[in-house]
């Protein structure tokens, strides 16, 4: 135990700490409002794809699922995010980081092997990509500091 004042009786320090990440916490922020408009800007992209372009029987349909599909992975991926830093645990921010991978894994589908890429769906998946790099680095320093206070 650490005095913190002259006056003030023994206080452990480690438990008054606040250990969460504050950039991390305004990545998770700033994703939540990027990820709204790269939602909607990619649904209306292959809503205009299908009416410009022929699609191949089912493709529409899986891009349309993997879409869906991220929506409900960001949900969870961020939902775990944001508890594991403000509550400062390490489990829930490693389940973020593997949801990541997977998010990541979309992204890179509708970059790279949609049936068809736009040079719009370029742009938006790149600073999405970006956005999940940042988290990743800021989730690795956040899991090494809660794990070296906590334990």
């Amino acid at each position: 135990m650490k005095s913190i004042g002259v006056f003030s009786p023994a206080v452990n320090v480690n438990s008054a700490a606040v250990l969460s990440s504050i950039p991390l916490q305004m990545i998770y922020n700033f994703n939540i409002f990027y990820y709204v408009f790269y939602f909607l800007a990619t649904f209306l992209m292959v809503i205009y794809k299908s009416q410009v372009f022929s699609f191949p029987d089912g493709n529409l349909a899986l891009d349309l699922i993997l879409l869906i599909l991220m929506v409900i992975l960001e949900v969870i991926r961020l939902y775990h995010g944001f508890k594991g830093n403000l509550t400062e645990e390490v489990v829930p921010i490693v389940i973020n980081l593997v949801l990541t991978i997977g998010s990541m894994l979309l992204s890179l589908y509708y970059l790279l092997w949609q049936t068809y890429v736009l040079k719009a769906d370029v742009i938006i998946n790149a600073i999405l990509l970006a956005i999940y790099g940042l988290e990743e680095v800021l989730d690795v320093i956040a899991v090494s500091t809660f794990a070296r206070i906590y334990t």
